[in-house]
């Protein structure tokens, strides 16, 4: 099944990884199925789906039932060789070498200056290694690791044409999975769970989805169809990246994509699950025990509530006037209507000193202000990692 397209969709902010016009991605391969249903897409290449239609009743499925989201533009890059653990457990942030089969974790490579390059998450099986990236982010990371690859025994292979996963949220996820696969879904979080579907393999990973516990379930490209029609079935609401993106930026969770890049540490993007401070030596991890040990970190990611619900684009500056001079003291890199909130919230870089609840900022180029809030600001989301400053 082809799944390959030049580019990466709609352009990242500042604040994540530029499009390379050339870089293949896995087309998203449940679009014709979308469409049919009347979903709305963004005028973008591949197209990115916005909404089945409703995205009040999304939202309410995300927080109360169960949100479907299609998730099979993912990329993997897959690990394999007798000394894999011990090559990834010295390159990558996180434990790899402690995790048994089964087991799994948020994980960041890091630039040896300890900014993060690429966020995934791993996945360990008795045999291999799974890498699952964000679209197009698959052969940028296995090139990468190949740089620190010498003598070891390790294969670094781009899996993605057979990795299609779709995500699953919300308080009922877990018994819709029991409805559809009959098993008990994984408790622990990146921990995964063999089942079956039409006597098919299917991996269920317990993960963050948007902020809140949920679900990753992948039966490849031939199943994603079926599993996708089955849980709709059994009672799950399909959505899109409207609501996706209000509850992540309700629960002040960073996407890879659009709030990270390589001028970013790991703290300041709230990654502190993504990486482990006792593991031993890794790329880039003097600069993150130095931050951990001393502090000082000049900027956090925060969220602020906003005086109006108009879009803010990526990339506005958050000022402060001060004896009559503008203070540049934050950037924005996501927007969302709030529910919660019943108007607009952002996620954006602010500066230390400024990052607690109440400070409040003019947003650069309009009378609109954006004021800090605490987080998360929904019922459900996980509990954050970092201390404002």
């Amino acid at each position: 099944m082809a799944r390959r397209a030049a580019g990466r969709g709609p352009r990242a902010p500042r604040h994540g990884p530029a499009p390379d016009p050339g870089l293949a991605v896995n087309l998203p391969i449940l679009n014709p199925l979308h469409r049919a249903a009347g979903a709305r897409f963004a005028d973008s290449e591949p197209p990115l789906l916005l909404t089945y239609g409703s995205v009040p009743d999304e939202y309410r499925a995300g927080t109360e039932g169960a949100l479907l989201l299609d998730e099979t533009d993912r990329g993997r890059v897959v690990v394999r060789g007798g000394e894999r653990a011990e090559f990834l457990h010295r390159m990558l942030a996180n434990d790899v070498r402690g995790l048994p089969a089964g087991g799994g974790n948020r994980n960041l490579l890091l630039t040896p200056k300890g900014k993060v390059r690429f966020v995934f998450d791993l996945a360990v099986e008795p045999d291999r290694v799974l890498l699952s990236t964000p679209p197009g982010q698959a052969a940028p990371l296995a090139e990468a690791l190949e740089m620190y690859h010498f003598s070891e025994d390790v294969e670094l292979v781009d899996g993605s044409e057979d990795h299609a996963p779709l995500a699953l949220v919300g308080p009922r996820a877990g018994a819709l999975l029991d409805a559809v696969l009959g098993i008990d879904p994984p408790t622990e979080l990146h921990a995964t769970v063999a089942a079956r579907f039409e006597d098919q393999p299917v991996d269920v990973v317990a993960l963050p989805v948007a902020g809140s516990p949920g679900f990753r379930v992948d039966g490849g490209p031939r199943l994603a169809e079926r599993l996708w029609r089955a849980l709709v079935a059994a009672g799950a609401t399909p959505g899109g990246r409207v609501v996706r993106d209000i509850l992540r930026v309700e629960a002040c969770a960073a996407d890879p994509v659009v709030d990270v890049d390589d001028t970013i540490y790991p703290q300041e993007a709230r990654l502190e699950g993504a990486f482990h401070l006792e593991k031993g030596c890794y790329v880039g991890q003097e600069v993150v025990a130095k931050i951990d040990t001393y502090g000082g970190l000049n900027k956090r990611l925060v969220a602020l509530r906003l005086s109006h619900d108009d879009p803010v684009a990526p990339g506005t500056r958050l000022v402060l006037v001060e004896d009559g001079e503008e203070r540049d003291l934050g950037v924005v890199t996501s927007w969302a209507y709030s529910f919660a909130l019943d108007t607009g919230l952002c996620l954006a870089y602010v500066k230390r000193k400024h990052q607690t609840p109440g400070h409040e900022f003019r947003l650069a180029g309009s009378a609109g202000t954006a004021t800090v809030v605490e987080v998360p600001v929904r019922a459900g989301a996980l509990a954050l990692t970092g201390e404002p400053e």
